[in-house]
């Protein structure tokens, strides 16, 4: 494999290729030739079935048509009822991307509007659905990754490079390990560091919002970690437990790549500058800088569900659905020349939502099974989901009646929007008030770029959004962006407020909170995990007075609302689904390991899973490490 590009230019005409080079595991060559261009595809195949490695052709930038004649081409070929919303130019690469409304009449029968534009622009075109809701953090990525310089096509040319260097496993010994620098045994702050001979990988790197100073970040001043010698890291979905850190590593000087799905890439970078904005809010400074999340998306690479890719010599990466939250993956590795198999499931749902699909059960090869246990203890069987909605209906209904306000943190990633679809499934069908819904904070920014990636959703949420019908954007949902309108929600007629953070720990639902606690007449429904430490956890435990800083003077708000805490609706996999989802994995693990869980949670689910399959179940401990071959 060290001279894999040579492989492939000496199975190609002479003279015809200016250059080849790696993005990412994949191979790109570059042709100034126009007729190799339109005709060479199935030389390239030829190849490919050879060399068994994906391989695009591409034009230069020589022979490509001019950008402002081929954007002119691509306005008149394409119908004007596919509604194009905007055209970029990836010059590094040869590539324009047209954002349409309607991406069928864009395509064309057989995709021959497609194969007009590449034949007389010579670029390579690619369509992708305009967001229902403009998102700016979309957009603003989107200018990071598609800037033009060369900086980002050196960087996935260095990443092929290191993937395709000369690897031979007789020459060494083979082994796998995994150390747990967070979330063992406890909820937040998730970062698992895996090792082989040749690889250092780091599968998340979360922030535990929560905690305590000290215990809010992964263990990385160990010596197993040097980010000087990390290949890659893989992050499975964008709650800052899971993703919060990673902007510091590139602080730090790593410009390795990040491996996610692009719903995770665009939610994590919105994530990080909220975790800047809380920051300055309370008066403390920053752990990154803006700069810093630029370069984690400027280092990030998108993988697909169920897309196999090399990201190192040794280890192949394939997403899977994680039904959690948008874009949540679990991570298979397949390790070695067939070495070893592994899943981290992050976080994971095995249930249908409102919003997402069931967790994904099958898996090409699997020895070792790495599942978190937020709701794994005897006492966290879920309510079934019908019972759950409706007693948030219920609580709706009542605090209504007696002229109160209803309010219900959410976690701006996920949660949000299956509180939004009950709430307007309960609305359109009379089963509550018609009174304001008002979604607040990080909610709205989120839910826009929801609608950017309709394929991560459930059938029917993304056949609305396909017919014009985005529920996202219904009318009975107000914005609320500003304190001036927050206080007119505050002073205003009875409502249903939707607001991050799910925990209390900052952002608009505290400044509801403070200023709705002390009345009877209102309400607060969790309907989310509450972490160690958080306000959220403390008001469901009883706390009777919580103390605030306002303007620099102390304020004490009683609490008298209406407390209710639902767990059937829940993001994460209740007890019996997660031993559900163990039963259906197809092939059977022939480990398990428990993390992300409170400590008696994680040792309740080993026993039980121990008890049930026979198999070898482990609950490590930060900073343990444990060799899987």
């Amino acid at each position: 494999m060290a001279d894999i590009l040579k492989t492939i230019l000496s199975e190609l005409p002479p003279k015809v290729i200016s250059n080849a080079s790696f993005e990412g595991a994949n191979i790109v060559v570059y042709t100034d030739n126009k007729d190799f261009f339109l005709t060479g595809e199935e030389k390239i195949r030829e190849v490919v079935n050879k060399i068994k490695k994906r391989i695009e052709l591409r034009a230069t930038n020589k022979i490509v048509i001019d950008k402002e004649k081929t954007e002119k081409y691509i306005k008149k070929i394409i119908p004007k009822e596919a509604e194009i919303s905007e055209i970029i130019f990836d010059e590094q690469r040869g590539i324009v991307i047209i954002e349409v409304k309607k991406p069928g009449m864009a395509i064309g029968k057989g995709g021959e509007i497609l194969k007009n534009i590449k034949e007389k622009t010579l670029w390579i075109p690619q369509i992708r659905r305009s967001p229902a809701i403009r998102s700016k953090i979309t957009e603003a990525i989107r200018q990071v990754l598609y800037v033009n310089d060369d900086y980002r096509k050196k960087f996935l040319n260095s990443i092929g490079k290191r993937i395709y260097k000369e690897w031979n496993p007789e020459k060494k010994e083979e082994w796998v390990r995994v150390t747990f620098l967070g979330a063992a045994r406890q909820v937040g702050r998730s970062c698992l560091l895996l090792q082989t001979p040749e690889s250092k990988i780091l599968l998340d790197c979360g922030i535990d919002i929560a905690a305590s100073n000290s215990d809010r970040f992964p263990y990385l001043n160990v010596p197993e970690f040097n980010i000087k010698e990390l290949d890659a890291v893989i992050i499975t979905h964008a709650h800052l437990d899971h993703s919060g850190l990673v902007p510091y590593l590139y602080k730090l000087g790593y410009r390795g790549p990040v491996y996610m799905t692009a719903p995770t890439r665009d939610i994590a970078g919105l994530l990080a500058l909220d975790f800047i904005g809380v920051s300055y809010k309370k008066a403390q400074s920053p752990l990154f800088k803006i700069a810093d999340i630029k370069q984690m998306i400027k280092h990030s690479i998108e993988i697909n569900y169920n897309e196999v890719t090399d990201i190192t010599p040794d280890v192949r990466l394939t997403f899977y659905n994680a039904g959690h939250t948008l874009g949540s993956a679990m991570v298979h590795l397949n390790i070695g020349n067939g070495l070893h198999n592994l899943i981290y499931t992050g976080d994971h749902k095995y249930a249908k939502t409102r919003v997402l699909e069931i967790a994904a059960t099958r898996f090409p090869r699997l020895e070792t099974f790495i599942t978190e246990a937020t709701y794994g203890s005897k006492q966290d069987v879920l309510a079934p989901r019908r019972e759950s909605e409706q007693i948030l209906i219920d609580a709706i209904n009542k605090t209504i009646k007696r002229r109160g306000k209803i309010l219900v943190p959410v976690l701006g990633v996920g949660r949000a929007q299956e509180i939004m679809m009950i709430v307007k499934y309960a609305y359109d069908n009379n089963l509550i008030p018609k009174v304001p819904i008002y979604v607040d904070g990080l909610v709205w920014d989120v839910t826009a770029i929801h609608t950017a990636y309709p394929e991560f959703l459930s059938p029917y949420v993304k056949t609305q959004i396909f017919q014009d019908k985005n529920p996202f954007s219904s009318e009975i949902f107000r914005r609320v962006g500003s304190a001036k309108e927050r206080k007119e929600v505050v002073e205003g007629a009875p409502c249903i407020i939707l607001a991050t953070s799910g925990m209390l720990v900052g952002g608009a639902s505290l400044e509801y909170f403070r200023e709705l606690a002390d009345n009877l007449h209102n309400s607060i429904v969790f309907v989310s995990y509450q972490g160690h430490g958080s306000l959220g956890r403390q008001v469901i435990e009883g706390i009777k007075e919580v103390h605030f800083s306002v303007d620099g003077k102390e304020e004490i708000a009683k609490v008298k609302m209406e407390i209710i805490k639902i767990d059937g609706l829940t993001g994460h996999s209740g007890r019996n689904e997660i031993l559900n989802f163990i039963n259906n994995i197809s092939p059977s693990p022939h480990r398990i390991i428990i993390n992300h869980g409170e400590q008696s949670k994680c040792l309740d689910l080993a026993s039980t899973i121990y008890k049930l399959h026979h198999i070898e179940t482990t609950v490590p401990r930060n900073l343990e490490t444990i060799r899987l071959k």
